[in-house]
């Protein structure tokens, strides 16, 4: 939708009340078609059809993950149309609360699905297969440290990297949204005499960590669990000082359906370029992104290894 006419358009689309409620979901959160029918309470060929309006209007995007078609607002909509759609949701926001409210109960679905996995399978990690995981791949990860810095493990599970670095780092700190890994790993810390290793319940998209306050940040096959990967690199960005590095250890681009049920991943891994531009979307320079391990036994799983610099004035950064 561009052009003088934009806005005329956009006020034609909205004074249909099924599309307004759709943009005003939309202007929350990247929905799938299923995740809209719940929220409206509406068949599905109703929904996709004025999806396609939209998405004809240029006003929405969709993408493609497996089966599923997730919907959004398309990046770079001009202001005056973005200022014109949030007045019209703020003019009927009070008819549309029951929307709202499903949404929040969609969305708390989604963080109880994973949570549920992670909290079974604490106190386990270490002994069940998880796709990536490998010492080959920990090896590579671990060759770029240098202490003495202060580390934050984001996703850390039951931190089986973090026990490592803990011998050799000045701090660690573990952020995992599972509260059993918490305990597990709160346990295996003091188990093992590390006073220098903390674990901090929270999520990777909000660390609960201050700005620039630690030297090297980690995400270990944990961004395909994140629902906005890029919003989990920018909080990466965000707690690191100047000169700090992040590492990213991930599955690289897979077509595994199956990890959805079995490791409660939600994203099917990541090519290289997506992770080289969530890197350099957040601030990051000096990024390099290879392939550093594959398994021999099907679906034959790649690992991914990232890294960038928050660049700062006259500050080293990590090995």
């Amino acid at each position: 939708m561009r052009g003088v006419n934009a806005c005329w358009d956009l006020l034609k689309l909205l004074a249909d009340p099924t599309r307004l409620r759709i943009l005003a979901l939309l202007l929350r959160e990247e929905l799938s078609v299923a995740e809209l029918q719940e929220i409206l309470g509406m068949a599905q060929s109703r929904i996709s059809s004025q999806l396609a309006l939209l998405r004809q209007a240029d006003l929405v995007s969709d993408r493609r993950d497996g089966k599923k078609a997730f919907y959004s607002l398309r990046s770079g909509l001009p202001q005056a149309q973005l200022a014109l759609l949030r007045a019209a949701w703020d003019a009927v926001s009070p008819e549309l609360t029951g929307d709202q409210t499903n949404l929040d109960r969609i969305l708390a679905k989604r963080r109880a699905h994973q949570e549920q996995y992670f909290n079974l399978i604490a106190g386990k990690l270490g002994r069940h297969y998880c796709p990536g995981r490998s010492w080959q791949a920990i090896g590579h990860l671990a060759l770029r440290l240098a202490p003495p810095i202060v580390v934050a493990d984001l996703g850390a599970g039951e931190g089986l990297i973090s026990q490592l670095l803990a011998r050799r780092v000045r701090q660690v700190w573990c952020i995992d949204n599972s509260s059993r890994m918490v305990e597990v790993g709160t346990e295996l810390a003091e188990k093992n005499g590390l006073k220098n290793l903390t674990y901090k319940l929270g999520d990777i998209e909000s660390v609960p960590l201050p700005d620039r306050s630690v030297d090297l940040a980690i995400l270990s096959q944990a961004l395909h669990h994140a629902h906005r990967p890029q919003t989990a690199v920018r909080e990466a960005f965000r707690i690191l000082r100047e000169g700090g590095q992040v590492l990213i250890l991930d599955l690289k681009e897979h077509t595994f359906e199956q990890a959805r049920e079995l490791y409660a991943d939600v994203w099917l891994g990541f090519n290289e370029s997506a992770l080289h531009g969530f890197l350099r979307q957040a601030g990051f320079e000096q990024v390099e992104v290879s392939i550093v391990a594959k398994e021999p036994e099907d679906p034959g799983f790649e690992t991914v290894l990232a890294s960038g610099i928050k660049s700062g004035v006259s500050t080293t950064p990590p090995a």
